[in-house]
């Protein structure tokens, strides 16, 4: 868990959208951030910690860490 709290907390930096998740089978996805605004470096660290950035414009960064089912 303390993986998932840093991501949200590295994303926070870039937004803090209403409803900021979408979840679908084996993937959680965070909405409402543009990924071309996250740092190069953020956007390592994120990985490093399971997020990624999606191909779908409106996903944003995608998850199959936490979005396990």
């Amino acid at each position: 868990m303390k993986d998932l709290i840093e991501a949200l907390t590295i994303l926070l930096k870039y937004g803090n959208p209403q409803w900021p998740t979408n979840c679908s089978h084996d993937c959680l996805a965070i909405v409402g951030i543009e990924p071309d605004g996250v740092s190069e470096e953020d956007k390592k660290r994120l990985d490093e910690l399971g997020f990624f950035v999606s191909e779908d414009e409106d996903m944003g960064f995608i998850s199959f860490r936490f979005g396990s089912a």
